[in-house]
């Protein structure tokens, strides 16, 4: 279905639309989440599964409320939280604001079973409109890796790509921040694409070089990969990729199960007056705990 006009009204729970891979519903679009303000409420995906059903996003989580399965947030945006939770404030520490604001959805440009294409708007807490957001999500099937890997192959794998456009007034330059940006110490420079995952016990992180969460985080390799057990004991692999210029990777395991592409996480980003700011960042989601081989090529696949 193709739609030129924004949806009547707000979106309700029947409006969320579930992206699918062969027939199977992997992850369902949560368009308008009815939501405290202090939780940063923007669309997000969750549940996120495999194809064998098994979920690899968490939603609400008691250690962190505002963890939304996996969105688009930033801590930051001239001054606007929507992010969600407490705002890193510089010499201070985490302080509750009343500078929360929303992403909301603005209506469909293209919405299929494997592709959902939409315009959003980042409002700061009285509602006016600090960017204008194009976005699509797209799931496909994909192949399995190359000859030689039989011992590590996923039972099965599918790629959700994200791309985004975040675009600035015409009379104002935009600046994204983070934790980090505003004073905090400790490689916590969060906010942009964020996945928060779910698990049973501490996952385990790595890069094509890298291993472990001091070494991931901050780093700016091609991709990343979590590998865990969902709930129930069933392994699961994510692999990451995606950073834009500047980027780099936020990564938890120990605190709680997380990965994000990072904006801003040394230095404040700028959008100028009315240009762009362009990412593409994609996931592969896999039944089965890969290695660091089959990891690599199932996201150089996936590129």
């Amino acid at each position: 279905m193709t739609t030129a006009d924004p949806v009547a009204g707000t979106p309700t729970a029947d409006d969320n639309p579930h992206l699918v891979v062969a027939g199977t519903p992997v992850a369902r679009y949560v368009l308008a989440p009815d939501l405290d303000a202090t939780h940063g409420p923007r669309p997000y995906l969750h549940p996120v599964r495999t194809l064998a059903g098994v979920p690899v996003t968490d939603a609400l989580p008691a250690d962190h409320v505002w963890h939304l399965g996996a969105s688009l947030a930033v801590q930051d945006v001239d001054g606007t939280n929507l992010w969600g939770g407490r705002t890193y404030v510089r010499d201070v520490g985490y302080t509750w604001r009343g500078d929360h604001g929303r992403i909301v959805h603005a209506g469909w440009a293209h919405r299929a079973a494997d592709r959902l294409d939409h315009r959003l708007h980042w409002c700061d807490p009285s509602g006016a409109v600090l960017l204008t957001e194009r976005r699509t999500l797209t799931s496909s099937a994909l192949p399995a890796p190359a000859d030689g890997m039989s011992d590590a192959d996923p039972e099965g794998a599918w790629r959700l790509e994200v791309t985004s456009t975040l675009t600035a007034p015409a009379d104002r330059d935009v600046t994204l921040g983070s934790p980090a940006t505003n004073g905090r110490p400790g490689g916590a420079g969060y906010g942009g694409f964020f996945w928060r995952a779910v698990a049973e016990g501490e996952p385990e992180v790595f890069s094509d070089s890298s291993t472990g969460e001091e070494q991931v985080n901050g780093g700016d390799e091609p991709w990343v990969a979590m590998r865990a057990r969902a709930p129930g004991g069933a392994a699961y692999t994510l692999v990451f990729s995606g950073l834009g210029p500047g980027d780099r990777w936020f990564v938890r395991t120990s605190m709680y199960p997380g990965v994000c592409v990072a904006f801003a996480f040394e230095e404040t980003v700028t959008i100028p007056a009315g240009s762009s700011r362009h990412g593409r960042y994609r996931v592969v989601v896999a039944d089965g705990a890969l290695d660091r081989a089959t990891a690599a090529a199932l996201i150089g696949g996936a590129s």
